[in-house]
């Protein structure tokens, strides 16, 4: 019995997969709607000869990858960042796309993620938005202090910065002699 390996590239309300043999051969490929039952309905006649599924890590993986998992798909998670761009494909599309990672999958190159246990992936996406938070805020704080240095002519210490009240922001006008002030 050959093996066959999946490529799927996920998109918000579709996914194509792609089917390849341990030769290279591609065997079958559907474009199919975000509906667990019907990718895998798709999936089951491979299932035995099945070696790994890629699933291109998207911002929406986590209900494909769980439920191939539960039914008991072999599944890896392709890291995008890391795989190189498409050389010699003539037409990068979808289903080219999904191909490819089978091929990748094939050929044991493929760049590969860590697959979380779902129960500790609400807190690594909360700390994650933690920090998207903490370095927006951070910006936001540095381009005040900017701001101010540019209108007033002179740096502002931080600490004041973030005591300062909207009034008293708003009260502030350039002390240059050369600028006339409106108040």
């Amino acid at each position: 019995m050959k093996k066959v390996m999946a490529g799927m590239d996920l998109h918000g309300n579709n996914v194509v997969v792609g089917i390849v043999d341990a030769d290279g051969t591609r065997l079958q490929h559907r474009r199919l709607p975000c509906d667990l039952p019907e990718i895998i309905k798709f999936l089951d006649p491979y299932k035995a000869e099945l070696e790994s599924i890629a699933v291109e890590s998207t911002f929406n993986w986590y209900w494909l990858v769980d439920g191939l998992r539960a039914a008991g798909f072999p599944v890896v998670l392709a890291n995008p960042a890391k795989i190189q761009q498409y050389g010699g494909i003539k037409h990068a599309d979808d289903k080219n796309d999904a191909y490819f990672l089978a091929e990748l999958q094939r050929l044991k190159i493929l760049p590969t993620g860590y697959i979380y246990d779902p129960a500790l992936r609400p807190v690594r996406d909360l700390l994650r938005r933690r920090t998207s938070l903490m370095r927006q805020r951070t910006a936001m704080i540095l381009s005040a202090k900017s701001q101010h240095q540019r209108t007033i002519g002179r740096s502002l210490d931080l600490r004041r910065l973030k005591a300062m009240e909207p009034q008293e922001a708003e009260g502030k006008r350039s002390v240059n002699p050369m600028v006339p002030n409106p108040n």
